[in-house]
């Protein structure tokens, strides 16, 4: 298994009236994350009604990096006005202990 001491953990804020709408994105996003090579692990999260996460892992700096770089970040950040009330936080923060199973 891949080690993934590489994490991003997201906090979305969205509008009240686009909370159902946030949740549909960050369904359908799920298959593009599969897609990279280099995300281990890629979570979404709903946190009360309108309060949403993100939190994934990577081997190394270049897979983290590539995922900010890619499709999601850039349709997240590219709607952001949009859907949230205020401006998505996204943290690089380093995975300290982990458990993995097969």
């Amino acid at each position: 298994m891949a080690e993934s001491n590489y994490a991003l953990q997201a906090h979305l804020h969205a509008k009240p009236e686009k909370a159902d709408e946030v949740a549909e994105f960050l369904e359908s996003a799920l298959p593009k994350a599969e897609a990279e090579e280099d995300t281990t692990t890629w979570f979404a999260l709903r946190l009360d009604e309108t309060t949403f996460g993100i939190f994934d892992t990577f081997a190394d700096e270049d897979g983290r990096q590539a995922h900010l770089d890619g499709e999601i970040a850039e349709e997240l950040l590219s709607r952001a006005d949009e859907l949230f009330a205020e401006p998505p936080q996204i943290d690089e923060i380093e995975v300290l202990a982990a458990k993995h199973s097969e």
